[in-house]
């Protein structure tokens, strides 16, 4: 097998709950069950809403479940530079243009006849706008955030989890309106600039993978293989976040259960039996299977710990 680095890059906004714990397991078993090489990147982009802190708890969750990774962690905050560097080749390119419109705007026009299409792209109301328009906008107090100049064509890839994909591409932000790089670019320079060939995440991220690879492409850098995992859902079928209770390791340990007893209840919503045994990740590397993983969304129940 080719050589593989996978990845676990969360956002340090908030203690990890169990779908984000329960990817980073999938993602850690991917590469190390074939001795592949496996880091952590910090997707701090929002100073706001990022902290030291949080970084440190997620770190210390990763390891109680038995996770390690290669290297220092990564920063996104700290790569400013390169993500901009990668606007100016696209607009060398006569790939970018500005725009001003705001979500609500964006969302009108979605409704209108015709605006934006069905499947939710942005309908590239500022593409053609004169630079009468744009300084216009700027006098009356808008800053503009920065698109990408698509064709509108389809892309497809094979996902390792969900299967063969297809999306269309729109006019992805790469640059939010108070300047800072926006996820989808970002995301795609550090894979490649970390050497990342696996690319292991929720699935509720699956929409927005054919802009990532697109911008693979535009900008010259290796395509990563993709797995998306289904989600975590709380006992009503939401998404599962903190408002749900028990979710997090501090939650669980505070009713008795141990790191061990939750990794060992993750293992068994991907379909490994641990005999209801508390395990650590390592443990579980001879068992993991990952055409065995189911690919429904786990949804929790009371007695799931």
């Amino acid at each position: 097998m080719n050589f593989v680095r996978g990845r676990f890059a969360p956002s340090p906004t908030g203690p990890l709950h169990l779908g984000n714990l329960r990817t980073a397991l999938v993602a850690w078993l991917m590469a190390r069950r074939v001795g592949g090489e496996f880091i952590v990147r910090m997707e701090d982009l929002d100073r706001v809403t990022s902290s030291p802190e949080h970084e440190a708890g997620q770190l210390a969750a990763l390891r109680s479940i038995g996770l390690d990774w290669d290297g220092e962690v990564v920063h996104q905050s700290e790569r400013f530079a390169l993500y901009r560097a990668a606007i100016d080749r696209l607009r060398s390119l006569g790939l970018v243009y500005e725009c001003f419109c705001t979500r609500s705007e964006i969302r009108q026009s979605a409704r209108a006849p015709q605006g934006a299409d069905l499947d939710g792209v942005y309908p590239g109301t500022c593409r053609h706008l004169t630079e009468e328009q744009r300084l216009a906008k700027r006098a009356a107090g808008r800053s503009p955030a920065l698109r990408l100049l698509s064709d509108g064509r389809t892309v497809s890839f094979d996902d390792l989890v969900a299967g063969p994909q297809v999306g269309r591409l729109d006019d992805v932000v790469l640059q939010r309106n108070d300047g800072v790089p926006a996820y989808n670019l970002a995301v795609v320079i550090d894979d490649a600039a970390q050497s990342v060939t696996e690319v292991v995440r929720g699935d509720d991220l699956l929409a927005t993978t054919p802009r990532q690879i697109e911008l693979h492409r535009l900008l010259d850098l290796p395509v990563p293989r993709y797995a998306h995992v289904p989600l975590v859902l709380a006992p009503d079928g939401s998404r599962l976040a903190k408002r749900h209770g028990a979710v997090t390791l501090d939650d669980l340990a505070a009713l008795g259960f141990s790191p061990g007893d939750v990794c060992a209840r993750l293992a068994a919503s991907l379909g490994m039996d641990t005999g209801g045994r508390a395990v650590m990740a390592g443990a579980l590397l001879d068992r993991f299977d990952p055409q065995r993983m189911s690919r429904e969304p786990w949804r929790l129940v009371a007695d799931d710990l």
